[in-house]
């Protein structure tokens, strides 16, 4: 029997490293992302910052995320591939137990950005401790 990978700040910095990998070429989110990130190891470290400080309560993370997202030209399928994306790379990445914790806080966080975007103005905000606002 194995003993399953530790889940911290260095497993999650994986897992981002290989999504926004993934992100940097995917037909309908490197458009928007690529438009939008500067330095993508800067963009990397603050996305760990972030995850760890969500799923980990690292408290590492200080920014807005509503604020960071609100200029760019995001659409309601934007969040709903980056969404299946981060689902599929979580299952690649970490064990599942790991992997269904970090995909149900990117859904309650997509929801509440998309919420808070005006990109579903029926929909209800789901709460998330958003670090560091």
């Amino acid at each position: 029997m194995s003993t399953p990978a530790p889940f911290d700040e260095r497993a999650i910095a994986i897992l981002v490293d290989c999504f926004y990998e993934k992100v940097r070429v995917d037909p309908q989110l490197g458009p928007v992302f690529n438009v939008a990130v500067r330095d993508w190891d800067e963009h990397k470290a603050l996305l760990t910052s972030f995850w760890s400080s969500v799923a980990l309560r690292a408290g590492s993370y200080r920014g807005n995320p509503m604020a960071a997202h609100r200029p760019h030209p995001i659409r309601a399928e934007h969040f709903e591939h980056w969404i299946a994306l981060w689902q599929e790379t979580c299952a690649e990445v970490l064990d599942e137990t790991h992997a269904a914790q970090m995909v149900e806080l990117a859904q309650r966080i997509g929801r509440s950005l998309s919420h808070g975007l005006g990109l579903n103005p029926q929909a209800r905000p789901f709460g998330v401790p958003m670090v560091g606002v």
